[in-house]
């Protein structure tokens, strides 16, 4: 399921690795973790050729802003108990400096305004009472 346009900062958790499809398209995905005190893993893919050359430079431990369409799956287990796994399909991938963001020339993907929509569903994911503020 598709929920909706994020963008997110995290450090590289699991340095990316490139597969392909049958049709011999590239699928390069990692792992970031977005958590400060604790570990909450998102599951970095991009199909898009634009995006190879900053994921091929990218390490485990360095930080990175990521900005595209996230997802949830549910999966079962091999103990028959079920996860949600959060995943986000990039559109643009930046690699971030030590407290301050990278060169402009270090960004790589597409140029585009990013808007902050939600689908249809956003409204029966959260409660009108279960908003914190």
């Amino acid at each position: 399921m598709s929920l909706a346009k994020s963008v997110v900062t995290g450090t590289v958790y699991r340095a990316p690795e490139k597969r392909f499809t049958q049709n011999n398209i590239a699928v390069s995905a990692f792992v970031l973790n977005i958590g400060d005190r604790e570990e909450i893993l998102i599951r970095v893919v991009s199909r898009r050729q634009a995006l190879d050359e900053i994921i091929d430079n990218i390490e485990k431990g360095e930080r990175v802003l990521v900005e595209g369409r996230l997802q949830t799956a549910t999966v079962k287990m091999d103990d028959g108990s079920e996860k949600r796994i959060y995943e986000i399909d990039a559109n643009t991938i930046e690699k971030l400096g030590e407290g301050a963001m990278a060169p402009a020339s270090s960004k790589f993907g597409t140029e585009e305004i990013v808007k902050f929509e939600s689908d249809d569903l956003s409204n029966e994911l959260i409660g009108e009472d279960e908003i914190p503020f």
